[in-house]
């Protein structure tokens, strides 16, 4: 992951694309459509001797990805470079910069494989929940929920680290 830092305004992050590997794991499910294609070797895994997951996937298996796209941590600020105080707004524009993102490598939320997200408030919890699954469908990813006590930058209140594959 690389970050880039600006002065008064703290760091960047910039999306980073890694080369897929060579190996060949066992399926452990169904598997999913990607967008824009009739197949994608991700498949979700919920075992049973693990409790039933909420609107995620406990596992996803990437069997053989044509490519696997690493996404920074995408906060909440706009294209112009504004940042909404708001941390509802903030979690709206950090998933729009994560689509915006995998939209320019011809992925969609089908395409996620893991999700890390990192919240300053517990009470912005049920918010995220809400619109990650508006915005998600019926897509699940792995996913971690973390609260921090703070992020690279101090209007930052979220922040949505991702991985894709197709």
């Amino acid at each position: 992951m690389f970050r880039t830092f600006s002065p008064g305004l703290g760091f960047d992050y910039i999306p980073i694309a890694i080369a897929p590997r060579n190996c060949k794991p066992a399926r452990a499910g169904p598997s999913r459509p990607a967008q824009g294609s009739s197949a994608m070797p991700i498949e979700t895994s919920n075992p049973p001797a693990v409790h039933k997951p909420g609107a995620y996937a406990h596992a996803v298996l990437v069997t053989d990805p044509q490519r696997r796209l690493v996404i920074s941590g995408q906060v909440g600020t706009a294209p112009d470079g504004s940042t909404a105080e708001d941390g509802e707004a903030q979690i709206d524009q950090a998933l729009a910069n994560l689509g915006a993102i995998l939209a320019a490598h011809g992925m969609g939320p089908a395409n996620l494989v893991k999700m890390t997200v990192f919240l300053t408030d517990p009470a912005l919890i049920p918010a995220w929940r809400a619109k990650r699954g508006a915005w998600q469908g019926e897509a699940r990813s792995a996913s971690t929920l973390l609260l921090v006590a703070g992020l690279a930058d101090p209007r930052f209140r979220v922040e949505v680290e991702a991985e894709a594959a197709d």
